[in-house]
């Protein structure tokens, strides 16, 4: 991993289908934190994968290229996006207190979750659901250790925050 640092790879899992491409700004034992390229040359947030079952991390040509594109528009990654990924509970308090509202996503690509964290312990997350239309919809909580991706600071969870605070 530490010769991908600060550089735009590829993640595959062994168990799920989704493939994620990103700059690689830091890693643990437990889990690994990209800023998020989700298509062409566009960086869209971050997302933090837990460092399991993973296939690959694949850099190739095409990569290079999209990276030095994205590099020429002038998007830097620096040190201020190092968030502390110890643990589940250093991830969430940080990104809750700093960004509010994050997005988390089990093995299953077909669901993910917004809200804003009420309570984490070793049992269970528990958020303020968000839905699509910027309401708060109530508790939902996980097993923390089913979590899978954490997502914060893309333009969608931007745009329902912006909602939200319009309702207030």
């Amino acid at each position: 991993m530490e010769q991908y640092l600060r550089q735009l790879v590829e993640i595959e899992f062994q168990d799920k289908k989704e493939i994620f491409s990103g700059f690689l700004i830091d890693y643990s034992d437990d889990w690994i934190l990209l800023r998020n390229n989700p298509v062409d040359f566009v960086l869209d947030g971050f997302v933090i994968l837990r460092n399991k079952n993973i296939e690959a991390v694949n850099r190739d040509h095409d990569l290079a290229f999209t990276e030095k594109v994205i590099r020429l528009k002038g998007l830097k990654i620096n040190s201020d996006d190092i968030i502390p990924i110890k643990d589940l509970g250093s991830i969430i308090n940080y990104v809750s207190e700093k960004y509010g509202i994050f997005q988390i996503a089990k093995k299953s690509s077909k669901s993910a979750y917004l809200g804003k964290l009420i309570a984490l312990n070793e049992e269970e997350l528990t958020i303020d659901f968000l839905d699509t239309r910027g309401q708060f919809g109530g508790e939902l909580g996980f097993n923390p250790e089913k979590i899978r991706v954490i997502e914060f600071d893309t333009d969608y969870i931007n745009s329902l925050k912006l909602v939200v605070q319009d309702n207030e």
